[in-house]
């Protein structure tokens, strides 16, 4: 159910002598907020916040996270649960329409991303113009904005049957456009989807099946890229959640505003942070270090070494979704019996780093990332493909954070301020008298 915040109190703020009241916001798990709207109407100021880290930039009932508790909830559900007992498609559900369906309205769902996963063949022909070796955050993106020209009435953002189809596309059609992009890029025929089977499921055959032999799909790795996918389907108001909301702010298309938010997810310090631990455990491996000696570098300042994977920005205790995942990778690291150096090197260095003091001091645990890049990779998953994975999961996300902003009644464009620091007024000078 969700809970609108309420206002009870008031903040004084004196500026130049004058002094206003203004609002304190208090959401539904006591979070608080001072509401500056009307600050620069009132004192001719604005608020100066680098990277908006202590700035709300909406209300939403989506996702709720308590870093220094180390909770992460889904419309109030713990994601302890949702990990274990649901799916990810029953969790697309939750996010988009904000409560768990019932038995018919989760079979209709499901019906629905099974009938809509195929792609317009003219836009297979699109794979073929793309370098083979084009990044497949690139093809992602590029083809999500495609589709728009596809469904032109998506432009009606108001339409609500239009936009409820458009949820169920692009949740369908772009994890057939993510293996259709790996498929490309390692010369291998695309694998259309198949109507028996589910998403997940469906969407691995499409990444490792081939027309020569059966593939055979194992129910148990069905199971963890589910909960990859629901560990990474909503985290706040993240970088790319944030673009998503900001495009949609503008009246755009949920197409364009899906694609900008791939494209801001792309960025290294965002969605590309699981592909960063297997480059550092490359990278350690190559220098011939084993992880003591890598740690030690770590802890020297003088160094400037970084541990990839762990700690996070929101998280000052463990990421709850690293505890998940720890206990999966472990799981299916057994079960596939995979033998490489860099796997073995990662559970070193997550042994060694959980028991050092140094480490345990900063609360620098291993976060979701250090753990999905080492289950990717033993499931066969290509690096530069983590992020498209990442990029999955987040869909649901930002397909509710759209709707919920459309919903809203706010209708006010992004437009954030800024504190000029360039020239004063400077005289135009003609070419002939510069020096």
């Amino acid at each position: 159910m969700n809970t609108q915040a309420v206002t009870s109190q008031t903040a004084n703020i004196s500026v130049e002598g004058k002094s206003i009241e203004l609002p304190i916001i208090v959401g539904s798990e006591n979070e608080k907020a001072i509401d500056i709207s009307a600050l620069r109407q009132e004192t001719g100021y604005i608020t100066l916040d680098n990277g908006f880290m202590n700035t709300g930039s909406c209300q939403s009932s989506i996702c709720f996270i308590d870093g220094e508790q180390g909770i992460l909830r889904y419309r109030g559900i713990d994601i302890e649960d949702l990990a274990e007992k649901s799916t990810f498609v029953e969790v697309a559900y939750l996010l988009i329409y904000g409560k768990l369906p019932n038995k018919t309205e989760l079979e209709d769902f499901s019906q629905g991303l099974t009938r809509h996963s195929l792609l317009h063949e003219d836009m297979t022909h699109f794979f073929s113009g793309f370098p083979s070796n084009a990044h497949p955050m690139a093809i992602l993106s590029s083809m999500t904005c495609s589709l728009s020209t596809y469904y032109p009435g998506s432009q009606d953002t108001n339409d609500d049957e239009q936009m409820n189809l458009d949820v169920i596309r692009i949740l369908s059609k772009l994890r057939t456009i993510a293996a259709f992009s790996y498929k490309k890029s390692i010369g291998q025929p695309l694998i259309y989807p198949d109507n028996s089977l589910s998403y997940c499921a469906n969407f691995l055959n499409m990444m490792f099946a081939v027309p020569s032999e059966p593939y055979e799909i194992d129910p148990e790795i069905v199971k963890i890229i589910n909960q990859l996918l629901i560990l990474h389907a909503d985290h706040e108001q993240n970088c790319s959640t944030s673009t998503v909301r900001t495009v949609q702010s503008s009246g755009a298309s949920i197409y364009a505003a899906i694609s900008a938010g791939i494209a801001a997810l792309w960025g290294p310090l965002h969605g590309g942070a699981n592909q960063a631990v297997l480059e550092m455990l490359e990278n350690i491996q190559a220098s011939g270090d084993d992880y003591k000696t890598y740690l030690g570098k770590v802890k020297d300042k003088k160094s400037n070494i970084r541990l990839m994977g762990f700690g996070h920005r929101v998280y000052k205790n463990f990421d709850p979704r690293a505890k998940i995942l720890r206990q999966a990778a472990d799981k299916i690291l057994s079960k596939l019996g995979v033998k490489d150096p860099l796997l073995e090197l990662a559970k070193g260095l997550e042994e060694q780093a959980l028991t050092d003091p140094y480490f345990v001091d900063r609360k620098l645990y291993p976060n979701v990332d250090f753990y999905s890049g080492i289950i990717y990779k033993a499931l066969g998953i290509p690096m530069d493909m983590f992020t498209v994975m990442f990029a999955l999961g987040r869909i649901p996300g930002w397909l509710a954070h759209f709707k919920e902003q459309r919903d809203s009644g706010v209708k006010k464009i992004f437009r954030p301020r800024q504190i000029y620091t360039g020239p004063t007024q400077t005289t135009y000078v003609p070419i002939d008298k510069r020096a």
